[in-house]
């Protein structure tokens, strides 16, 4: 727990002892004048109604065993629209604190538009909910695009290995003996010559596998949205079936952090790992040892 977390919890737990502090205080004179008066108690409230909504939020996004990054656009509606919205019955100070904190947000957010925006495409609690329609179009010929890179990796692979082995190929083989023509020859002359218009069958290949992609993301996008507290990795698990391909961009974009809380839990864990009394173990065994502790 950091220090802002801690300043949270006292002002909150000095308004809920709030009447038990005053009979306490006022009782004893060498401590009556910790006894908070109004004005003080009045900022406390106004901070604590702006500042407690965010500690919930930072918990929820915080988390290393779910998925989180695609929580931050729909977070970032959430606390515009509704959480951090100015009331009438707000203070000017807790009016102060909502618009500088929502601005530091949307500030520290407005460069990573791009990743929010597919990340939360991919999350079948949200998909397009919190996406403006020509955004979501831009996403699914975003989607199109790294799926037919992906797709043509491996032919690429395949087709540098194909044309090294016919590089090494350096003797000819012998030529076979003549043999007289028949009826057959002319439809397997007809036949070899098909592979010649390569061009056009890549074309058709690819445009092909647009087209199924394209219809991968249209079915994705009619299906009806999952609660909010399902799993979206299990909820992909049991649909791989009907959309492998996109399932590939989930398993690229959806493990990403959230927040930095997963590697400074990481840290803390390497500290407490390696202590005075152990530090001497190598780095592989610190590894081992962390990893043990995170996942036991």
């Amino acid at each position: 727990m950091d220090g802002e977390e801690i300043d949270t919890d006292l002002k909150i737990r000095v308004l809920e002892q709030q009447s038990a502090l005053s009979k306490v205080l006022s009782t004893d004179r060498k401590v009556r004048h910790l006894l908070p008066s109004w004005q003080d108690l009045e900022v406390l409230e106004s901070v604590n109604k702006a500042l407690s909504p965010l500690q919930d939020f930072t918990d929820a996004l915080s988390g290393e065993r779910y998925v989180g990054i695609s929580c931050v656009k729909p977070a970032l509606h959430l606390l515009n629209t509704s959480v951090l919205a100015e009331d009438e019955a707000d203070t000017d100070l807790t009016k102060s604190l909502k618009s500088k904190i929502l601005s530091y947000l949307n500030n520290k957010y407005e460069g990573m538009q791009d990743l929010l925006n597919f990340t939360t495409f991919l999350d079948a609690r949200f998909r397009t909910q919190y996406i403006a329609e020509e955004v979501t179009q831009t996403l699914k010929e975003r989607a199109i695009s790294e799926l037919i890179e992906i797709h043509h990796q491996p032919s690429v692979a395949q087709s540098t290995a194909v044309t090294e082995n016919d590089s090494m190929d350096v003797e000819s083989p012998p030529a076979a003996k003549a043999k007289k023509k028949t009826l057959a020859s002319f439809f397997k002359e007809t036949t070899c010559t098909a592979p010649r218009a390569s061009l056009s069958s890549t074309f058709d290949s690819m445009a092909q596998f647009r087209e199924t992609v394209a219809a991968e993301l249209d079915a994705y996008i009619y299906m009806p949205c999952v609660d909010h507290g399902e799993d979206p990795l299990k909820w992909w698990k049991f649909h791989k079936v009907s959309f492998p391909r996109l399932c590939k961009l989930v398993q690229k974009y959806l493990g990403i952090q959230a927040t930095s809380s997963v590697s400074e839990s990481a840290f803390s864990t390497s500290g407490d790992v390696v202590s005075n009394h152990r530090s001497s173990l190598k780095p592989e065994k610190v590894d081992m040892l962390v990893f043990w502790a995170k996942n036991l």
